[in-house]
């Protein structure tokens, strides 16, 4: 009898990683707080440029974008337009994910160590379900 992906390893040591995975990565995912401080005045990109600190907001990304959009309903086959409405859409999605923060949320060292270790552990026997002759052993 053939076992998990046509392995001759256990069935039953696959269904119990994939469990042990799935609770363990959900637990640690439940444990992340994602928090962004993104608004349309607040600085998105900057750097320095001849000693002076310069700064790029999201409203700055939207001018060009504007202009844009009003350059495709003036003529939909335009390039500059194209070239700007695309490059402002995507400079505002990557300044939009580039102030995302994930934190841990507090939790004890048990609590950690279980998350962990159903992880890992679940990982770890999903894996060896896959593996020749197991069932053997």
């Amino acid at each position: 009898m053939k076992g998990a992906g046509g392995s001759s390893g256990g069935i039953g040591q696959f269904f119990i990683g994939v469990v042990m995975m799935c609770g363990g990565f959900y637990m640690l995912l439940n444990a992340i707080n994602v928090t962004s401080n993104f608004a349309l005045s607040s600085r998105l990109y900057g750097g320095s440029l001849l000693g002076n600190q310069m700064s790029v907001t999201g409203g700055m990304i939207m001018i060009p974008f504007i202009f844009g959009v009003g350059f495709l309903f003036y003529n939909s086959k335009s390039i500059i337009g194209w070239l700007l409405t695309i490059g402002s859409i995507t400079a505002l999605i990557f300044g939009v994910i580039a102030s995302v923060r994930f934190s841990l949320k507090p939790m004890t060292a048990f609590e950690l160590i279980v998350i962990l270790v159903l992880a890992i552990g679940g990982l770890g026997l999903l894996l060896r379900s896959f593996k020749e002759g197991v069932l053997s052993e």
